[in-house]
């Protein structure tokens, strides 16, 4: 008979499954997440549950048919300025260029995600890695990682609007919230251009929160990450990370 996953409270010991497959390098914590709930991931010959914890030494993990294997990639983090009309996604059949098509064949081969991704219309930077620790600490709110934009508005904001934005509103029934809004003379108030400044990021949340107050966004840039910045890194080009740079990525 197949047996339970042991409920061993240490962390360390028996991780939570969706960080387990995180950290396979086989998808993202999220992304995890999602496979758990939709019934595909399986414990030792039964379905999963999530936030149980496994032990990565005893459990049999699968994903469908195929089992996972504990720590079996290096880990590897790229930045990337994405151009516009790449869509963020290792796969999707309505789209018609995919980010991932940037790499070299040597790295397109890794089992890598988005960590942070960006609308098919937004240009800027982009972390791909297969570091599921990494990914969950860059895109879950409660880390609040900082991440920078240049926006471009197709008319000039307006005050009410600008105490709106940071104050927040309901669209569609979700609350959007801009953390920071800055122009080039302080305020933006006026402006055509300014800086947003997020330490969240909902689907969209830029654009949609703007378009909520009748503004169309132009242009949308992301050009930094936590304290890591594209700096001269040409559009559709990449670049490996060094520890010191995945390290300015979590700097506040």
């Amino acid at each position: 008979m197949p047996t339970k996953p042991e409920q061993n409270q240490n962390p360390s010991n028996s991780p939570k499954l969706q960080k387990f497959l995180a950290e396979s390098g086989l998808c993202s914590r999220r992304k995890g997440e999602e496979w758990i709930t939709q019934g595909i991931v399986s414990v030792n010959g039964q379905t999963a549950e999530l936030g149980m914890r496994v032990n990565p030494n005893k459990d049999v993990v699968k994903v469908g048919n195929k089992r996972v294997q504990a720590n079996r990639v290096n880990s590897v983090t790229f930045m990337l300025n994405k151009p516009k009309g790449f869509t963020c996604s290792n796969e999707d059949e309505h789209a018609e260029r995919l980010i991932f098509e940037l790499l070299e064949k040597k790295h397109a081969k890794l089992r890598l995600f988005c960590a942070g991704r960006l609308d098919l219309e937004s240009e800027g930077l982009v972390i791909l890695t297969n570091d599921g620790t990494l990914s969950h600490r860059l895109t879950h709110p409660s880390h609040e990682v900082r991440k920078r934009y240049q926006v471009e508005l197709n008319r000039k904001l307006e005050k009410d609007d600008f105490h709106t934005l940071l104050n927040g509103l309901e669209v569609e029934g979700e609350f959007l919230k801009l953390d920071e809004i800055r122009g080039k003379g302080g305020s933006p108030v006026g402006s055509l251009k300014m800086e947003v400044i997020m330490g969240h990021g909902k689907k969209r949340e830029i654009r949609r929160a703007f378009l909520m107050l009748k503004y169309r966004v132009k242009k949308l840039r992301r050009y930094s990450v936590g304290r890591l910045f594209l700096d001269g890194l040409p559009i559709g080009n990449y670049r490996e990370l060094q520890k010191k740079e995945i390290d300015l990525l979590l700097s506040r």
